[in-house]
């Protein structure tokens, strides 16, 4: 082993550990990569950098937009729509036909983007059908992340490994070259869920489900334990508030005093208005404000303040429901809030709505929720404008909106386009299957015909790409590169022949699997993928057998996230809404995982021999 595979490989223990530790984002990690094999002297600026040329990079990047246009013509939730109607009153009809037409969906969009689209269309569904969320909410997930096993252009590991076969001028993927194998697990995911369906729920959580019909206001108010926290309170005449701004008043930090809203009088009748911090108070303003405070003494709030407290009719502003909204919203895997506390984000300077509750493993969180640090799975109460509510959709960057979506027009302002956006996705996928364009050009022309048809204007196509991924994917190609130029590759290859090699090829591609699937826990997906790609090849090569069924393996393991809540974005989304707790993944997604290797040790053989 030479010094420079030492440093190579000290450099990819030191990635996996920053991966790890979340210490520091994976896209900074990547990039300190790049300039790390720089610096040493490893590789040359070209080869650190020849991800940024990566035809797959740009095709992923032109994916997203892909995504985009068909969220905001409407047509994913349609589908969301159409699914409830077909499966009526059955609980078994709803979870097929929902792990089929999300598997079916993100087979051409974001996986991740389409379970956050359909966590709100299963949350009323279950409500109305009288069943615990987390019955349909882990089907929801394994449908996402089989999803990827669908097409060649599904899931960023499936262009990852066809790269890699491509880069060793081996004829790629064709862009159904995944669909037997994803068609095989979609079947088996869907056996194994109607198997295991009740045993996704705890007893405990089966007595919460009894009642049908959307979540109300009043259910949020149990669950989120806010009876008896809400006042109504006028200014007086001399209060010391008047003419005072938000900011200035502090009364949360004060008197753990939370401003929902302002009752004011405007041309003889009183309007509700939005509150943010420079909203300055005037005489007559009526307060709606929640004491989130336990220890709070009212009275001394009131005398203080000049305040005289008025009838409160319905529990915690429920006759205010026209004005003031309420709305779980959950933290996604990325989201700038994880490890802040409210505080810390001024939430309601940002999104104009307070935040009035948090719940954490499925229990509501007590105290000052001001300053408790939000982590993953999380959800979160916010009260407010109806309007900022809706907009929070626009925020999916940082959370997710849970519920029936009313606000299903703001989420697709382009659904007269709808048609246009399934021609341009009609358009690349012609293209991709007859191959008289490479796939990138496909995809590209998708891009221009859905900006041609308004199906996207040019901002919410570059918003929509999700650029932390394709740092990722530039950052680790030169891994697999430095791997190879330093023998490491080799090192690894030669261990995994000494060891099973004599087992014969499908041992060795369980070996594979496995390894593949154990690195997956730590490290992204993404990442897993351009790590093993290289080895599978390499091994193939020395075994002197076809690499197609080793490249295949390593693109089914890395989307066989199923181990944990953690091992992908997917799994973290429905965590929450679901109720689950980390042990109900381990559970239910180890003997999956290993269903799916024994099937694909058997199966891929069968479609790419040896």
């Amino acid at each position: 082993m030479n010094s420079e595979l030492v440093w190579v490989l000290c450099m990819l223990v030191g990635a996996i550990y920053l991966f790890v530790s979340n210490r520091v984002r994976m896209d900074v990690v990547a990039l300190l990569i790049i300039i790390l094999f720089v610096l040493s002297g490893t590789l040359t600026l070209p080869q650190a950098l020849a991800g940024f040329s990566d035809p797959n990079v740009i095709l992923i990047a032109a994916l997203f937009v892909v995504g985009e246009g068909l969220v905001r013509t409407g047509i994913a939730y349609q589908v969301g729509d159409a699914l409830v109607k077909v499966a009526g009153s059955s609980e078994t009809r709803l979870l097929v036909l929902l792990m089929v037409a999300v598997a079916l969906l993100g087979a051409v969009m974001s996986s991740t983007g389409v379970v956050a689209i359909f966590i709100p269309v299963v949350l009323s569904v279950a409500n109305r059908m009288g069943i615990p969320a987390g019955r349909l909410m882990m089907p929801l997930g394994f449908a996402g992340l089989i999803s990827g096993m669908m097409t060649l252009v599904a899931t960023p590991p499936n262009m990852v490994v066809n790269s890699e076969l491509m880069r060793h001028d081996i004829h790629g993927f064709g862009f159904f070259g995944f669909t037997p194998m994803g068609v095989i697990i979609l079947g088996m995911g869907i056996l194994y869920m109607l198997l295991m369906r009740t045993s996704l729920v705890r007893s405990e959580e089966e007595g919460k489900h009894k009642q049908s019909g959307r979540s109300t206001m009043r259910d949020l108010i149990r669950d989120y334990r806010l009876a008896g926290r809400a006042r109504r309170l006028a200014l007086r005449p001399d209060s010391p508030l008047i003419g005072q701004t938000l900011d200035e008043l502090q009364l949360r930090a004060r008197y753990g005093a939370n401003v929902i809203g302002v009752e004011r009088w405007r041309k003889f009748r009183r309007v509700m208005v939005t509150v943010s911090g420079v909203t300055e108070f005037q005489a007559k303003d009526v307060l709606l404000i929640d004491m989130s405070d336990p220890d709070a003494d009212v009275r001394e709030f009131c005398s203080e303040a000049r305040l005289e407290p008025m009838i409160l009719r319905g529990e915690y502003f429920s006759d205010q429901a026209r004005e003031v909204g309420m709305a779980e919203v959950s933290l996604i895997p990325e989201s700038r809030l994880l490890g802040k506390s409210i505080r810390e984000v001024a939430f309601r300077s940002h999104y104009g709505l307070n935040v009035v509750g948090i719940r954490r493993a499925g229990e509501a969180l007590g105290g000052k929720l001001v300053d408790e640090a939000l982590q993953m799975g999380d959800t979160l109460l916010v009260v407010g404008n109806w309007s900022l509510i809706r907009l929070l959709q626009t925020h999916s960057r940082d959370f997710l909106l849970l519920g029936l979506p009313a606000e299903v027009d703001e989420m697709a302002p382009a659904r007269s386009q709808a048609i246009h956006a399934l021609i341009a996705l009609g358009v690349m996928i012609v293209l991709m299957v007859t191959d008289p364009v490479p796939n990138v050009v496909a995809a590209l022309i998708a891009c221009l015909l859905m900006g041609k048809f308004r199906c996207i204007d040019m901002e919410s196509a570059y918003k929509s790409i999700h650029w932390p991924t394709l740092i990722l994917i530039v950052g680790m190609l030169p891994f697999a590169l430095a791997l190879q130029k330093t023998g490491g590759v080799d090192l690894i290859v030669g261990a995994l022949i000494s060891a099973v090699g004599e087992m014969g090829p499908r041992v060795m591609l369980a070996s594979l699997f496995a390894l593949c699937a154990i690195i997956g826990l730590f490290i992204s997906n993404t990442a897993t993928a351009v790590l093993m790609a290289p080895i599978a090849l390499g091994t193939a090569q020395q075994m002197g057998v076809s690499p197609y069924p080793f490249a295949m393996t390593i693109a089914i393991a890395a989307s066989a996230a199923f181990m944990t809540p953690v091992s992908s974005p997917v799994n973290t989304l429905v965590l929450g809404p679901g109720n689950y707790k980390f042990v109900d993944f381990v559970r239910i997604g180890v003997p999956f995982t290993a269903l799916v290797m024994v099937v694909s040790v058997i199966a891929i053989p069968w479609f790419f021999p040896f």
